[in-house]
């Protein structure tokens, strides 16, 4: 399997919870890029409390099924740092694209605080979608 890298002035962006929904990514980017299916191996998805959205950790034998934003400019990377905010930080990590389970290295926000006690069980995106439209 080869690694592709990212180069250039575009960046791809490895999303699991909220930027799942095309909505929001629309509100943030004023479009919704292409996006490839993708698992993050040894990451785990948890719920915050009194919070509707995820953050991720690294957690040994668990993964993240997500989607990766393509070719994202450096001002609209701006965007979804700003978005993130700073309990967030965004790492480089590297992702199989479901499609061809090729290996492609993204970056991907990660929770600022692997101690919070506030992280806890497996977060769920149609779940939480179902719960908000109520």
């Amino acid at each position: 399997m080869s690694l592709k890298v990212n180069c250039g002035d575009t960046h791809n962006v490895f999303v699991y919870g909220s930027l799942l929904a095309d909505e929001v990514v629309h509100v943030l980017l004023k479009r919704v890029p292409s996006t490839a299916p993708a698992t993050l191996q040894h990451y785990h998805r948890f719920k915050i409390k009194d919070r509707v959205y995820p953050t991720i950790l690294p957690v040994q034998n668990k993964k993240v099924t997500g989607r990766v934003l393509l070719d994202i400019s450096g001002v609209e990377l701006d965007i979804l740092d700003e978005f993130e905010d700073v309990e967030y930080t965004r790492r480089d990590v590297e992702v199989s694209l479901m499609q061809n389970s090729e290996k492609l290295r993204v970056h991907a926000y990660v929770w600022s605080n692997p101690n919070d006690p506030n992280l806890y069980g497996e977060w769920d995106f149609e779940f939480t979608r179902m719960i908000s439209s109520r």
